[in-house]
């Protein structure tokens, strides 16, 4: 009977002890904002650092090689600035996949062209770097000239499943 009243009070304590880890811990609970419907798959999202904008790569539920769509959004909730493509009617050939991965290193990129800008969605990692670096946002690049859009925070990001749907960058 001891046992018992001990392990009851020792899981209240626990379970009282994680909620308050969840209370205290607002990070925690932040949701990224996103510029995709709830209808939608978050590919990428994230607000960008000083500023109110945010970048995201939404996609349909059922996106595959030969169905759905993918499209890129900037701007903010209500107020969408750019929203490429305009037709969601194969999309996935508009944008390009680039990954490249070696021990403590590891670049992700989506790639597209519109109105003669190239843009990058990207999620990099270098652990070589002491401290390590993660950085994640969007290089816009005009006539050799290159802007990069930082994440304000970690984004979320799936980027891994596009290796199968979109096609390959062009190396380098």
């Amino acid at each position: 009977m001891t046992h018992t009243r001990f392990s009851l009070g020792l899981l209240t304590f626990l379970l009282l002890s994680i909620g308050a880890l969840g209370v205290s811990r607002p990070d925690l609970q932040k949701v990224t904002a996103t510029l995709c419907d709830s209808g939608e798959q978050v590919i990428f999202s994230c607000p960008l650092k000083r500023s109110t904008k945010i970048v995201s790569l939404c996609a349909s539920k059922d996106l595959s090689k030969q169905a759905g769509y993918l499209q890129y959004r900037f701007g903010a909730p209500g107020r969408i600035e750019l929203e490429f493509p305009q037709s969601r009617s194969g999309s996935q050939q508009q944008f390009q996949y680039s990954h490249y991965f070696r021990a403590q290193f590891d670049l992700t990129a989506i790639t597209f062209a519109n109105d003669g800008y190239e843009y990058s969605i990207f999620h990099d990692y270098n652990g070589e770097e002491k401290p390590a670096v993660a950085e994640s946002g969007v290089r816009v690049t005009a006539k050799g000239k290159e802007n990069s859009l930082l994440c304000a925070g970690k984004p979320r990001a799936n980027l891994a499943n596009l290796e199968e749907i979109l096609p390959p960058a062009p190396e380098k």
